[in-house]
């Protein structure tokens, strides 16, 4: 990999998160690479300026909590990016999620753990999913267009290309974590202590490596990565959540895909 400056934000991403242990790489790997790609994936560091990270705080969505959260998680890595020599200051200074941000989408925080949905909203809410996602390319492309200009102060159209980029990502976001946490109403008995729920420590067993890890699924605010305590919004927690004892789930880590069963669920 490139060092310093001319290393791409995406090999330092993946540089950074390597570094990290497992369960705080799970825990920040979504945020750091969804900044990444929203910056530019393979420009340099050198092309990076304040004023663009500045910007990006515009793009994050949720709860207040969980604003700062994905802050929090964008910073820790622009303070890695300096400490290796990245960049000759900490950019993360100039990432601030503005007071109501969190909640500028009109949302006010929604009990995923308690929230159901029929199957005909599920097959609505997957139908868009794919619709927005189907956009991306376009919206990239579009950025790239504006980019080309150069000029970061007065570019109007690279301002209105990212916004939508930020509305776009924000929705899809939000769709995402609904299929992924919410309860699909069906005729089946109702959840027993064998189901992950947020407060639940479960022993997961790794399909390739054989070896247990154990991780209690919190929310944000209660993170804390050398107890083992996981947000329910990172990667591991997303494929934990409302599976059974002896389900296998999968993970994307930057080493690749990883696969673990369920052993057991408490609390």
């Amino acid at each position: 990999m490139t060092d310093g400056p001319t290393a791409t934000l995406m090999d330092a991403a993946r540089s950074y998160l390597s570094s990290l242990d497992d369960a705080a790489r799970m825990d920040n790997q979504a945020e750091v690479e969804r900044f990444v790609r929203w910056c530019g994936a393979d420009r340099t560091w050198t092309e990076l300026r304040g004023h663009e990270v500045a910007t990006y705080a515009d793009t994050i969505t949720g709860t207040v909590t969980d604003a700062t959260a994905r802050a929090n998680a964008v910073k820790k890595f622009l303070a890695a990016a300096k400490k290796a020599g990245h960049t000759p200051t900490n950019l993360g200074v100039h990432l601030r999620v503005k007071r109501g941000a969190g909640s500028r989408a009109a949302e006010p925080a929604i009990a995923f753990e308690d929230m159901e949905i029929s199957e005909d909203e599920k097959r609505a809410l997957t139908k868009e999913l794919e619709s927005l996602k189907a956009q991306r390319p376009q919206i990239i492309a579009d950025i790239q267009r504006a980019r080309e200009d150069k000029d970061f102060r007065e570019n109007a159209p690279l301002d209105a290309a990212r916004e939508h980029q930020g509305h776009i990502e924000g929705r899809i976001q939000k769709i995402e974590i609904t299929l992924d946490l919410a309860t699909v109403i069906t005729d089946g008995p109702a959840p027993d202590g064998s189901v992950v729920e947020v407060g639940c420590t479960v022993i997961l067993r790794n399909l390739s490596s054989d070896a247990k890890s154990t991780f209690t699924l919190v929310r944000p605010s209660e993170v804390n990565a050398t107890q083992g305590r996981i947000s329910y919004e990172s990667p591991v927690g997303r494929a934990l959540l409302r599976k059974r004892v002896g389900a296998e789930v999968e993970v994307e880590a930057p080493s690749g895909t990883l696969r673990f069963r369920i052993e057991s669920v408490e609390g």
